[in-house]
Formats: structure tokens, C-alpha cells, sequence
């Protein structure tokens, strides 16, 4: 049995080796806690437009990533006028108020400005939003908007709808986002209905005309309406905050499993380094007759007291720096602005057994390692740190190595979906591998990198040291092989992919320029018009139809208003045929029956409708960009030109700035890890070299002498775990580059952001050299600072 007494002596002075685990696995926890709070908070949040409105009637269906996050299928106007008296005659209903919206933004010093959906003025009870000037609108043309636009009641003002711009004058302003115009108008303009917010009358018990509601909504539309209250409201927010929320999922979760995988990491490879510097004590352990088992708890030991002040640190840290982190995650737009983090004590209490078990799990491999020590290892040097390889770690390297290349080369014909799950996996499995088996290729290696500095004695020492010091060496060269690793192959598959997107898109495109939304969320049609004369409107209109299920949807200027053409795999899924006549339903929530002109075996979308049919039924559909004859350069109300290489290289920039902020947010997580590694572990070998550096000193080396080689050591080093980082992710690059220009038809060039990835090299050099300087240093000179004297028999 290991007694707390043994283990707090073992414990004793060894706090040097133990404070960058300590530190890792304290960052770890508190990662791992702050990622656990924002995934347990970022859950649906009930729509600040309902916020008054304790009862909710709406369609069934929620947006996801099944659906390509299309809102549900709609009510027609029958459908809701018949609603909203079945529901104003339940007792305890106030007010049954339907939700229309259309796209409409206020034009200010001559742009669009302020919110873009425009709503009846009576929805406005149901956030709720107060009249703070002016009057209500009563009537055509007349507007109330948000007063932070900074227009008075009575000026005029133009609102830029999806037909193009539109006189109205201010009737009002309000203390929320706009605009509103009045019922009427939002009814004619408005789409179809989805939502139907009801006002209750104080005094009635609620669960009561909650059931009476459900009651009355069922005899209209049956299965077709669903009743919410409470904190399941939150199933009636946008489509748009949906898939905002689901962006913030996946990088929360790759936050959390790169935290955890970076923490096993440095912990396995500190541990296994310390085993290795205590080859000597654990014979000694075994000389006096310690079992296997004994010293295996022993590392257990160690790793469990460490890991339970790390964990519990890190859950502090986590819990205090959560709302920080969420609101730059709002800010960066990676979840919606009514993103909150909620307290909770099971995150925490989670995360704290996750830096639990990354400590054992860090350790397992390490003490299975001090476990085989012999009892004759206490009179062995130590140095070498015995055999570098042994059988499980041959065939665990080369099945890793064998591994990544394979799920390389089968990334490159890998599905879209699919392309950049393949690669990390491959990335990782080629890190685990080379890591492994780098005691293997780490002599060649020196011998070439060293080569430039090994003429002088401070080289020439620092490339013997390293060559000697195998198993030193790969542990310390690790680190630097995950920072650069993981940056080359983050960085250059973000980039690799845009460039493939950019010679795909321009590679198809003939027009003289693109004209793209400037402050709008599109293109109007009278955008469209101004920048398409003399000729018709013939860009794409895009719209969603309803059949079995949401469909996306084009319009298009060659079909006739009864005609569709449908994708191949849709009419194979609904059982449809070239000639058939189909209804769909559309944004209005009216069904028009169709016949199928065409099955197209490649289509830009699952359904083609004249654009005219989706004019009539989605008076919000806004066209996303359009190309044009006109010269790049030009300005319209809401919308410019711009060259057709311009588009293509800055197309879907939002996406691209999530994305690279996505992949600097993990860069950042490895590489602030891995730069604790690389520190951690200059450190516990500058601390482990003190009889080195002495006898260094007493054969004549002066302490700068000393230092100089052992930064030269880090710095070879460095060379070393970069050399091996590019050698990981260069296959996997290239393997992915491959199947996007097989995706794609043009050929794609391999782009990696070489200022980023040599600022991430220098970082690391500047560490290992840093750290190590620093602490060689230190140790020279308390290895010497005895009074000077003739080194006697005892001290050789």
C-alpha cells in the first residue's frame, strides 16, 4: 500500500517537473468548464419579440442542420384568420396577434440603416415595444421606427422593400427595432404566418386557457398548430439565430476536445519525460523492494494529487472567465445576441472529473513505463534514458503512421461533409505516429540540422547532447511538433479551401461584374433593374417550398408560372415524374398546384419555379447577388458592383471570418498549450542536467558557455519538432487539396499562410531557447556557487 507519508516526500522538491503539469491540466479544467457552460447555455432562448406574450401558437417544426435550417412550414391567410378568431373567443385571451413580417429597412444619409424586418404595428404588444413620439400608424405609408435612427415623427422617410424603394412617412417612434407600419399594410406586404402570439387578462389561471387554447387550435388545424408557454417559447426563435447557435456549437465542442486531447498530451509526454529522468530512483524504489504495482501508484499517486488541485482551479477559472468568453462569441457572431451563460453546477462538476481523468489517463502510459524499471537501473546512467524504443511502442507508431496516411490519401475522395472531419483525423493520427516513432528518426535528423552550427564547440556539444539524450530529445521536441502540426494544418485547410472555392467560382463566371448587397441583406428588384438595363431581370430568385418537407428553391426566367423542373433526387424521394402536377406550398402559406416540365439530373436547387410565381407568393425574397454587364465600380440604393475576381476571392465574407476566426480560436488553444509543454519541459531538463552543467563548469566552461549550448540545444530542438510538424501536415494537405480540385474541376493550389506559420515557429524557438537560457543559467550557477576550490575525489 503507497502511504500519504511516501508520497509527500516523493512529492517533496519535485514541485519544478510538477508545476507545468499542474499548470496544463488547470488550463485544461478550466477550458473544459468554460466550454461545458457555454454548451449547456446555448440552448434555444425565447425571441425577444415575445417576450410579452406568455402564450404562443405556431407551426410545427424546428430549424436545424437536418433541414438546412428552413423555418416551418407556414399558415395561409385563411388558415390564420380563422385562427385568430377560434383564439380570441377563449376566455382569458386578450388578443390573438399574428406575426407577419416583410423585408423593409429604413434608408438614412443614403443607405439602409437600423433592422430589416418590418412588422404590423399591433406585434409590437408582444415584445414589448412602447410608442415613445408621435402616434401609432393608422394607414398606408405612415411608419414608426426605432428612434435611435435619430428621425423626428412627420419627416419623411424611404423604406427600401423587396420590390425596391418606397415613400412612407414617420407617424411614431418606438424604444425597439422596427420598423412597424400598420396591420393592413402588413398584411398585404407581409408573408405567411407561422406565429401567433396571445395576450392573456390578469386573473385567469393560465394552465387553464393554456389547455383552452390548445382546444380551439386543435379544431382548426389539428396537428398543424402546437401551443407554447413558458421556456418552450424558445422553439419559436429564427431560423437565422438557429443556425447562428449551431455555428457556436461546433466551435464550442472542437474548443472542448481540443483542450482535452492538447491536456493528455502534455501530461502523457511530461510524465513519461519524468520517468524517464527517474529510471535511477524508481531501481532504487525496487532495490529496497518495491513491487511493480507499487511504483506504478506511485505515478498514480502523483498524478491524482496534482490533477485535484488542477481541477479544481481550472473549474474556478473556467466558471469566472465564461461570461467573458460568451460575449466574445456574440461579438464575433458565432452565437446570437440573446446568448447568455447560465450557472450551473453540473458543467463544473463534469469538468472537474474530466481534469481528473485527463491526469490518469496523461499518466497511464508512464506508469506502466516505471513499472518495468529493474532494480539494476539505479547503478545505470541515466542519461540516454535506456532504450528509446521498445515493441508496443514500434507497433503503436508505425499503426498510427500507417493510419494517418491512409485516411490521407481516402480524404481526397472523401464527401464535402466528410473532407475535414478525414483530415484532423488524419492529422492526428500522423501526429501520434510520428511522435512515437521519432526516437527513430531523430539521429538523422540532428545530423542534418546540426550540421550548420556543429564546427563550433557550443554546437558541437549541443548536437552530441541531443543525439545522446534520445528519449530527452523526443520529449521535448513534441510539443513543438503538435504547435506546428496543428497551425500548418489548421491555417493551410482553411485556405486551401477558400482558394479552391475562388478558382471554382471564377473559373464558371463570364459576366463583366457582380452586383453584391451593400447594407442590405440583399438585392432588391429594382437593384436588380437599374443594373440589368436594357435587358430583362434574369437572376435567381431564391424562396422556399414546402412538399413532404422544406425544399429550397430558385426562380427562374425560362419556366411559365405553372411549371417546375425538380432536382433528380427529389422527384426520386417523393416518388415524382417528368408531366406529374404536384402542389408545393410557398412563403405565403398558399398551395399552388404545378406540373413538372423537366427532372434535371444537376440543379442549382431541388425546385425551379417561374421567378414571377415566387414574386407573387414571397414578397421578402431578395436575390443574393447578381451578374451583370455593368462595369465594376457602380452604386445603386442598397447595392454596388463589383469585379467578378473580387467577388470570388471576398465572396460569403462572413462565413470567411468565422471560419478564420474559428482557426485562429483553435491555433491559439494548441499553441498556448503546447507553448506551456515546451516550457515546461526546457525547465524540467535544465533541472535534471544540474550534475551535467556542473561537471560542464569544473572542466572550464564559463556559465555563458553553458547556456549558449543548451539554447542551442532548444533551438535544434525546435528545428527538429517543426521539420516533423510540416511532415504531418503536408500529406494531409495535400490529400485534401486533391479532392477539392476533383470537387471542383479547376486546379487548386496549395495555400498555406506561411507569415502565420513562421510567427508560430519563431514563438516556440523563442520559448525553448528562452526557457532553456533562463533556467540553464540558474542551474550553472548554483551548481558551482560552493567556494572555489580543487575538485577532490569525493566530488568527481
Amino acid at each position: 500500500m503507497l502511504s500519504p507519508s511516501l508520497l509527500r516526500s516523493l512529492l517533496h522538491g519535485r514541485w519544478t517537473g510538477l508545476a507545468g503539469t499542474f499548470v496544463a491540466l488547470c488550463l485544461g479544467a478550466a477550458v473544459l468548464t468554460a466550454s461545458a457552460l457555454l454548451l449547456t447555455s446555448a440552448g434555444p432562448r425565447v425571441p425577444a419579440r415575445y417576450a410579452a406574450a406568455p402564450l404562443l401558437v405556431r407551426t410545427p417544426g424546428t430549424p436545424g442542420d437536418d433541414n438546412a435550417f428552413a423555418e416551418s412550414r407556414p399558415w395561409s391567410p385563411e388558415t390564420v384568420d380563422a385562427l385568430v378568431r377560434a383564439l380570441t373567443a377563449v376566455p382569458g385571451v386578450a388578443a390573438a396577434v399574428p406575426d407577419r413580417a416583410f423585408y423593409a429597412q429604413a434608408v438614412v444619409r443614403g443607405g439602409p440603416a437600423g433592422a430589416h424586418e418590418a412588422r404590423g404595428w399591433s406585434t409590437a404588444a408582444l415584445a414589448p415595444h412602447r410608442l415613445v413620439a408621435g402616434r401609432p400608424p393608422a394607414r398606408a405609408g405612415e411608419v414608426v421606427l426605432d428612434r435611435a435612427l435619430g428621425l423626428a415623427p412627420g419627416s419623411p422617410v424611404t423604406l427600401l422593400t423587396a420590390g425596391g424603394p418606397a415613400p412612407y412617412t414617420v407617424s411614431g417612434l418606438a424604444d425597439g427595432p422596427g420598423p412597424y407600419v400598420s396591420d393592413g399594410e402588413a398584411a398585404r406586404l407581409g408573408g405567411g404566418v407561422r406565429v401567433i402570439g396571445l395576450l392573456t387578462r390578469p386573473g385567469f389561471d393560465r394552465a387553464a386557457v393554456r389547455a383552452a387554447v390548445g382546444d380551439a387550435a386543435r379544431r382548426v388545424v389539428g396537428g398543424s398548430g402546437q401551443v407554447l408557454a413558458g421556456p418552450d417559447r424558445a422553439a419559436a426563435e429564427p431560423a437565422a439565430d438557429a443556425r447562428t447557435r449551431w455555428i457556436g456549437m461546433q466551435v464550442l465542442t472542437a474548443m472542448a476536445l481540443l483542450g482535452g486531447f492538447v491536456s493528455v498530451f502534455v501530461v502523457a509526454s511530461t510524465f513519461a519525460f519524468r520517468v524517464t529522468q527517474r529510471r535511477r530512483e524508481f531501481g532504487l524504489l525496487r532495490a529496497v523492494g518495491a513491487t511493480p504495482r507499487q511504483v506504478r501508484m506511485i505515478v498514480y499517486g502523483e498524478a491524482l494529487a496534482v490533477g485535484a488541485a488542477a481541477a479544481a482551479a481550472g473549474a474556478l477559472l473556467g466558471a469566472a472567465v465564461a461570461p467573458a468568453v460568451g460575449g466574445v462569441l456574440v461579438t464575433a457572431g458565432f452565437e446570437p445576441a440573446s446568448f447568455g451563460v447560465r450557472p450551473a453546477p453540473l458543467p463544473v462538476a463534469g469538468a472537474v472529473a474530466a481534469g481528473f481523468a485527463a491526469g490518469l489517463l496523461g499518466a497511464w502510459s508512464a506508469s506502466g513505463r516505471a513499472a518495468r524499471v529493474r532494480p539494476l537501473e539505479a547503478l545505470r546512467d541515466h542519461a540516454a534514458g535506456g532504450t528509446p524504443m521498445t515493441r508496443v511502442r514500434w507497433v503503436a507508431g508505425v499503426v498510427s503512421l500507417a493510419g494517418g496516411l491512409a485516411l490521407a490519401a481516402a480524404s481526397g475522395s472523401a464527401a464535402e461533409d466528410a473532407l475535414v472531419n478525414d483530415v484532423l483525423l488524419a492529422a492526428m493520427a500522423l501526429i501520434a505516429g510520428l511522435t512515437l516513432l521519432a526516437p527513430v528518426v531523430l539521429p538523422a535528423l540532428v545530423r542534418v540540422l546540426s550540421w550548420p552550427i556543429s564546427r563550433p564547440a557550443v554546437g558541437m556539444l549541443a548536437a552530441r547532447s541531443a543525439m545522446t539524450a534520445v528519449r530527452r530529445t523526443a520529449a521535448t521536441a513534441a510539443p513543438v511538433l503538435l504547435t506546428v502540426g496543428f497551425a500548418v494544418l489548421v491555417t493551410g485547410m482553411v485556405r486551401t479551401t477558400a482558394a479552391a472555392y475562388t478558382a471554382g467560382r471564377a473559373a464558371d463566371v463570364s459576366a463583366a461584374a457582380v452586383l453584391v448587397p451593400d447594407g442590405a441583406p440583399g438585392l432588391s428588384d429594382a437593384a436588380l433593374a437599374a443594373a440589368s438595363a436594357p435587358a430583362a431581370i434574369t437572376a435567381p430568385l431564391p424562396t422556399t417550398v414546402y412538399g413532404d418537407r422544406p425544399l429550397t428553391a430558385l426562380g427562374d426566367g425560362h419556366l411559365a408560372g405553372d411549371e417546375a423542373a425538380v432536382a433528380e433526387w427529389v422527384a426520386r424521394d417523393h416518388g415524382w415524374r417528368k408531366g406529374d402536377v404536384v402542389p408545393l406550398t410557398f412563403e405565403d402559406g398558399r398551395a399552388v398546384r404545378l406540373r413538372i416540365a423537366a427532372v434535371l439530373p444537376s440543379a442549382p436547387a431541388e425546385v425551379l419555379v417561374a421567378r414571377d410565381t415566387v414574386r407573387a407568393h414571397d414578397p421578402s425574397a431578395l436575390t443574393p447577388e447578381a451578374y451583370v454587364s455593368r462595369p465594376a465600380g457602380m452604386v445603386f440604393l442598397g447595392a454596388r458592383t463589383v469585379s467578378v475576381a473580387d467577388r470570388a476571392a471576398g465572396d460569403q465574407a462572413e462565413e470567411d471570418r468565422l471560419v478564420w476566426l474559428f482557426t485562429l480560436l483553435l491555433v491559439g488553444v494548441s499553441a498556448g498549450y503546447s507553448g506551456l509543454a515546451i516550457v515546461n519541459t526546457q525547465v524540467m531538463a535544465a533541472s535534471a542536467r544540474a550534475r551535467e552543467f556542473a561537471v560542464l563548469r569544473l572542466s572550464g566552461a564559463t556559465r555563458r558557455q553553458a547556456t549558449a549550448a543548451a539554447a542551442a540545444e532548444a533551438a535544434l530542438v525546435t528545428g527538429i519538432g517543426s521539420v516533423l510538424g510540416l511532415a504531418v501536415a503536408v500529406p494531409a494537405l495535400l490529400a485534401m487539396r486533391a479532392g477539392l480540385a476533383q470537387k471542383s474541376g479547376a486546379a487548386v493550389p496549395l495555400v498555406v499562410p506561411w507569415p502565420t506559420v513562421a510567427a508560430v515557429v519563431a514563438a516556440c524557438l523563442v520559448l525553448a531557447a528562452g526557457a532553456s537560457a533562463i533556467f540553464t543559467g540558474k542551474t550553472a550557477f548554483t551548481s558551482v556557487r560552493t567556494p572555489s576550490k580543487p575538485p577532490t575525489c569525493a566530488d568527481a
